[in-house]
């Protein structure tokens, strides 16, 4: 049995490392390992990879063995050399191939996202985002920041993508939305939760409100056609008439902006809501205490780094709600990252 001594130095190794582990991870998706395994018919060697890739055969070879020690490749030896290909989950979550493939996601937090976390200090020590210091990008205008070139906007919505591609079924499942025929999805990207919800609701028709630019990437690049129950509509949420709806969706919005910011949002959606109509907030939410789970506290932690806001308990969102004229809140875990609120004026 090992020492209390020595079980505390694994834990403070294992912490400690955790961003190496992200980047064996980041580094593969972003060199392709994953996509061409899973286009190979057979286990290829790590000589044979390099030579596809076009990188070194060490690195590789270094890289390959590190992916099996974290169940993301498994490998089989014969006559001497090793054979590696996808194991299950990476199959099914890293390889671009797959309907439910994570990753563009993972591309966004490697070259985004991880940027921003190397000023984490200097974050809680300002207490706002940092893309100026790491981008040069100024902050004041939090999507411009966000959007800085077509290029990081595409990225960002290939990310959202591949979230809903997994999560986005159980959070528009978690309650009845079937009463609700018109859904307006506020900052609904590249519609992918829009699909979802047509998908699960035959008779609703979903408007996606988000600004011109991601509209237009959207149509360019996600939907060949409209869908005949998905129209898109440009516009600011804060500044700009809000599209008739029964049913607002907030999906990773309300995270983004500081509490009086996020008043002002759903004082809008109260005042275009109808009496019977609702607001369905899905966010990640923290426990009671704000003490866990740790995935939320530190997606918190990425609000403080990348955003103006913050992961929220449930009656933090009903705090926030009920001024707007949202008195019938409730909250549903779904037992994933992503939880729903559903509140009716």
């Amino acid at each position: 049995m090992s020492s209390p001594d020595t079980e505390a130095m694994r834990l403070l190794h294992e912490f400690s490392n955790g961003f190496m582990v992200s980047q064996v991870l980041f580094a593969a998706c972003e060199l392709g390992v994953f996509d061409l395994l899973a286009k190979a018919p057979v286990p290829l060697g790590s000589a044979e990879v390099a030579a596809r890739l076009g990188t070194s055969c060490r690195g590789t070879q270094l890289l390959l063995d590190a992916c099996v020690s974290l169940k993301l490749l498994q490998v089989e030896t014969r006559g001497g050399q090793a054979f590696y290909e996808n194991t299950e989950l990476s199959s099914t979550y890293l390889a671009r191939a797959s309907p439910t493939s994570q990753h563009h996601m993972l591309l966004y937090l490697g070259r985004t996202t991880y940027r921003c976390w190397g000023h984490l200090a200097q974050a809680v020590r300002e207490g706002k985002n940092q893309y100026l210091k790491e981008f040069g990008v100024p902050s004041e205008e939090l999507f411009t920041a966000i959007y800085r070139s077509e290029d990081e906007r595409l990225q960002f919505m290939q990310a959202l993508q591949a979230i809903w591609s997994v999560h986005g079924r159980s959070v528009m499942a978690a309650f009845d939305l079937s009463p609700f025929p018109r859904v307006c999805d506020l900052g609904g990207c590249s519609g992918a939760l829009a699909k979802e919800c047509v998908s699960l609701y035959p008779a609703c028709h979903v408007t996606v409100f988000d600004i011109p630019e991601v509209v237009h990437t959207a149509r360019k690049h996600f939907l060949f056609q409209e869908e005949e129950r998905i129209c898109f509509r440009e516009g600011d949420f804060f500044k700009d008439p809000l599209p008739d709806a029964d049913l607002y969706i907030l999906a990773r919005v309300l995270h983004d902006w500081a509490d009086d910011k996020c008043s002002q949002l759903l004082a809008r959606i109260g005042q275009a809501c109808k009496p019977g109509g609702g607001v369905l907030v899905v966010e990640s939410l923290l426990d009671a205490d704000g003490r866990g789970p740790l995935t939320t506290q530190l997606y918190s932690l990425n609000m403080l780094v990348q955003t103006e806001g913050q992961e929220r308990t449930p009656a933090q969102y009903q705090a926030l709600l009920a001024p707007a004229g949202f008195r019938d809140v409730r909250c549903k875990r779904t037992g994933g990252i992503y939880d729903a609120i559903l509140a009716r004026k």
